[in-house]
């Protein structure tokens, strides 16, 4: 009889055991690299949503103190929804309380060349939905001397969880108008 040398079946199955354990390992911290990475992208498009909501507010605010120093007497905060949740379109500084019914507002719309977050027709639908509202702080005076205005983006990615974000930020009425 002839004898051979070769490798027996646990010796095979060891073998593949180990090879799979070499490449499962890797392959699903791969999977919550990208995950996490996802996360983290929209996160950051999140921030930058909110921020832009507050600046428009500001904006909003500010060039209504220029109307009033260049002749045309304006309350600052006109325009400004106070006391309801609404949407802010950063194209036109549009405000528009009535698209958030209980609370709830629509989502964003991106353009169709995908550039520019906001409303409007034709535009996609996004997974993001940013919400704002300004409440005046308690003053002695009747007019509000200091707003606090909140934006509020969730949004879902993949199969997590919805996630939010909201940043605040206190706006002040430092110059005289016509209130």
């Amino acid at each position: 009889m002839k004898k051979t040398t070769g490798f027996t079946l646990i010796e095979t199955l060891v073998a593949v055991s180990l090879l799979s354990v070499a490449i499962v390992a890797p392959m699903s911290l791969t999977t919550k690299s990208l995950a996490s990475a996802y996360y983290a992208r929209d996160q950051i498009i999140a921030f930058h949503l909110a921020q832009e909501a507050v600046e428009t507010v500001r904006h909003v605010r500010d060039n209504n103190i220029l109307k009033t120093v260049s002749g045309t007497p304006t309350d600052i905060l006109k325009d400004i929804p106070v006391g309801r949740p609404f949407i802010i379109s950063t194209l036109d500084d549009s405000m528009n309380s009535d698209k958030c019914n209980s609370g709830t507002c629509p989502p964003l719309q991106i353009d169709p060349t995908q550039t520019f977050y906001g409303y409007g027709s034709g535009w996609t639908n996004t997974r993001f939905t940013r919400a704002v509202e300004v409440q005046a702080v308690a003053s002695d005076a009747e007019v509000p001397q200091e707003i606090r205005t909140s934006v509020t983006v969730s949004w879902r990615t993949g199969s997590f969880q919805t996630r939010s974000f909201t940043i605040r930020q206190n706006l002040y009425r430092w110059v005289e108008d016509d209130t």
